[in-house]
C-alpha cells in the first residue's frame, strides 16, 4: 500500500491524467464507494472513474508503480465483499464512465460493450433486432454491469445457457503494470487454452476488464409461462430437479414460504399489471395484453397464501407450440410430485420487466437484506436444506427476539445442479448505497430502523454458518469475493497453479488484494 506521502504527487498525476469528472477524492464520496449491499470497507485514497481504456491503463499503471492497490468495482449490486478494501489507502476504479456499447454484429452474432455498460442497456439495444446475449443478466441488471458480472459471475436470465460468464467471447484486460492484453478469438472460444475463462470470475484479482465481448443468440418469439405450488419441500426440490435435469425452461426459480410472503408484500397490481400491457403490446397484441394485465389483478396478490413452495418456469422457443409442450412436460412433473398450478403472475410479470429497479435490495418496511448462497448437485439438495433449516432452528430464540427472518430463493442452472440462496431480513440502518439505489418514492414509504448491531452480529453469524454447510457439501458458489472459501475448495495443486497465475499478472499483489483469498 502506498505511503501516506506518495499521496499528493499521485493524486495530482491523476487528476491530470483523469480530468474532473473522472477523480474523486471527497471523503463522504469515497466512503460510499467503498461499501456494497452488506459491508463498508476502509477509506480509499480516491476512486478514479476513467473514460476510456487506454486512460484507465494508464491510470493503473501510476498508482501501482507508486504502490497503491487497486480495487475494480462494477456497478455495486454485490454481497461478498468483492470490491470492499482489505485497507485503508486502495484506488477504487469505477467504471461507470465506460459504459458504452461499442458493436453489435448481427451477421457474427456478438456484440462488444464497455464493461461499464448495463445488462439493462444491452438488452434494451439487443431487443429490436430480436436478439439477446446467451445468458443475459440477473435481476439487478438496471445497475449491475457487464464487467462486474462476468468478473463476480452471475445467475438468473438465459440460465439454460449457463451463467452470464459463459456467454463471454473474450476480454480486453488491464493488468495491474497497465498492459492491455485481448484473451482471445472475438468470435470462438476457447481458442486453445480458455484465457477469457481463467480471467473470468476473478473477482477483479487478475486484472480489470476494461472490454466485453459476448456471444448472442436469437431471442425467443413465443412463451409460456407456469406456477405450481407444492406442500413439501421435499416434492418441490425433486420437481425443480427433475425440470432442470430435462432442460425445459430458459427460466425456473422457485420460493420457500417466509420469502414467497416478502415479495408479495412489494410492488402493486398496477405496476405489475401495466409491465404485462408494455410487454404484449411490444408482441404485437394489444387484445392478450388486456386480458393478461387483467389476470394479473383478479389474482392479486393472495394466491400464494396457502402455496408453501412455490415454483415458476418461463419457457422460450421459436413456435409457440414448442413452448406449450415445455410447459406441459413441466405440469406433469409438478403433478407426478403433488405439486398444484397456481396463477403465473410471478414469471410473467418478471419477464415483462427483467430489469426492475432494485428496491429488493431493502425489505418490504426497509429492513437490511443479504443474501448467501451454494450450487448443490440435485443428490445433495435436500440434504443441504435440511442443514441449514437445522441451523436456523437451532438459532430460533435468538432470531425471534432480534427480529431477524430467513428464507430461501431456489433455481434450476444446470442438467446437474439447482441453486439455493438463503435471505436473511433483520432492523438495521440503511447504508447510502442503499439510499442512492432504491426508488426514492419507493424509499419515501419505507419505515425504515435504527441502527441494530446486535442484530446485524447475529445475521453475520447464521451467514458464516451456512458458507461452513456448504463448505463441508462441497458447494460451489458464484461473486466469490472476500466470502467464500476458494482455497478450501480447491485441490492443493490446482490452488497453487491460481496463485501462480496471480503471481505472473500481478507480482506486487496489488490488484485487488485478498479477493478469491488470494
Amino acid at each position: 500500500m502506498a505511503q501516506a506521502a506518495h499521496a499528493p504527487g499521485l493524486i495530482g498525476r491523476l487528476a491530470d491524467l483523469l480530468g474532473p469528472e473522472g477523480l474523486i477524492t471527497d471523503a463522504a464520496e469515497c466512503a460510499f464507494y467503498a461499501q456494497d449491499v452488506f459491508a463498508a470497507g476502509p477509506a480509499p485514497l480516491a476512486v478514479i472513474r476513467p473514460a476510456d481504456k487506454e486512460v484507465l491503463a494508464a491510470a493503473v499503471a501510476l498508482a501501482t508503480g507508486e504502490g497503491v492497490a487497486i480495487v475494480p468495482r462494477g456497478g455495486g449490486m454485490s454481497y461478498t465483499q468483492g470490491y470492499v478494501p482489505d485497507a485503508p489507502g486502495a484506488l477504487i476504479v469505477d467504471l461507470g464512465r465506460m459504459n458504452r456499447i461499442l458493436a453489435i454484429d448481427e451477421e457474427d452474432m456478438t456484440a462488444t460493450v464497455e464493461a461499464g455498460c448495463t445488462w439493462e442497456a444491452l438488452h434494451r439495444a439487443l431487443k429490436p433486432r430480436r436478439l439477446r446475449a446467451r445468458a443475459w443478466g440477473t435481476l439487478s441488471g438496471i445497475k449491475a454491469s457487464i464487467g462486474g458480472g462476468m468478473s463476480q459471475n452471475g445467475i438468473f436470465w438465459g440460465a439454460r445457457d449457463g451463467t452470464v460468464a459463459n456467454a463471454a467471447l473474450a476480454f480486453e484486460v488491464v493488468l495491474a503494470d497497465g498492459r492491455i492484453v485481448s484473451t482471445g478469438s472475438d468470435f470462438f472460444r476457447p481458442y486453445g487454452p480458455d484465457l477469457t475463462g481463467l480471467f473470468a470470475c476473478d473477482t477483479g484479482a487478475l486484472g480489470i476488464k476494461a472490454t466485453v465481448t459476448l456471444q448472442l443468440v436469437r431471442e425467443g418469439a413465443a412463451f409460456a409461462y407456469g406456477s405450481y405450488a407444492f406442500a413439501d419441500e421435499g416434492s418441490f426440490l425433486r420437481a425443480m430437479s427433475a425440470v432442470a435435469r430435462e432442460g425445459l425452461t430458459s427460466e425456473c426459480f422457485g420460493f420457500d414460504p417466509f420469502l414467497q410472503a416478502q415479495r408479495m408484500k412489494r410492488d402493486s397490481l398496477a405496476k405489475d399489471a401495466g409491465q404485462l400491457l408494455n410487454m404484449m403490446k411490444a408482441q404485437g397484441s394489444a387484445w392478450k395484453a388486456l386480458k393478461e394485465g387483467a389476470k394479473v389483478v383478479a389474482a392479486g396478490r393472495s394466491f400464494l397464501d396457502d402455496a408453501g413452495f412455490s415454483l415458476h418456469a418461463v419457457c422460450e422457443a421459436r413456435h409457440q407450440a414448442a413452448a406449450d409442450a415445455d410447459l406441459a412436460a413441466i405440469a406433469d412433473i409438478a403433478a407426478a410430485e403433488g405439486g398444484r398450478p397456481v396463477e403465473n403472475s410471478i414469471p410473467k410479470v418478471l419477464r415483462a420487466n427483467p430489469f426492475p429497479p432494485v428496491n429488493s435490495m431493502v425489505g418490504p418496511e426497509g429492513e437490511r437484506w443479504v443474501p448467501v448462497h451454494g450450487f448443490l448437485p440435485h443428490s445433495r439438495l435436500a440434504e443441504g436444506w435440511a442443514a441449514i433449516q437445522a441451523l436456523f432452528a437451532g438459532r430460533a430464540e435468538e432470531m425471534e427476539r432480534l427480529g431477524v427472518g430467513a428464507g430461501a430463493m431456489f433455481a434450476a442452472v444446470s442438467p446437474s445442479c439447482c441453486l439455493i440462496e438463503p435471505v436473511f431480513f433483520w432492523p438495521d440502518a440503511l447504508d447510502e448505497l442503499h439510499r442512492r439505489s432504491v426508488e426514492p418514492a419507493h424509499l419515501a414509504r419505507l419505515k425504515g430502523f435504527a441502527r441494530n448491531p446486535e442484530a446485524r452480529r447475529l445475521v453475520e453469524e447464521l451467514r458464516e454458518g451456512v458458507v461452513d454447510l456448504f463448505t463441508r457439501l462441497g458447494a460451489a458458489h458464484l461473486q466469490i469475493g472476500r466470502t467464500y472459501r476458494l482455497g478450501e475448495a480447491h485441490d492443493p495443486g490446482a490452488w497453487a497453479l491460481l496463485k501462480a497465475v496471480k503471481q505472473a499478472v500481478d507480482p506486487g499483489g496489488l490488484m485487488n488484494p485478498g479477493s478469491l483469498g488470494l
